[in-house]
């Protein structure tokens, strides 16, 4: 990832955006989710893979929430 910010789709603008105050968690199955909100305050989800998710919080893009 190398300090990238977390770019989700935004289901209320239709347009992939920037996610701000990303949190990672665990889901019921065991897979890793981001969730955060866009600059206008619209929640948003990205579904990551283990590595990913840990790299994201390692780098500082993302907080650990689980």
């Amino acid at each position: 990832m190398a300090n990238e910010k977390l770019m989700a789709y935004c289901l209320k603008t239709k347009q992939k955006e920037e996610m701000l105050n990303a949190e990672i968690v665990k889901t019921k199955k065991g897979g890793y989710m981001a969730q955060g909100a866009t600059k206008d305050g619209h929640k948003m989800s990205l579904m990551m893979n283990e590595t990913n998710a840990l790299n994201a919080i390692k780098e500082g893009v993302a907080t650990k929430a689980f």
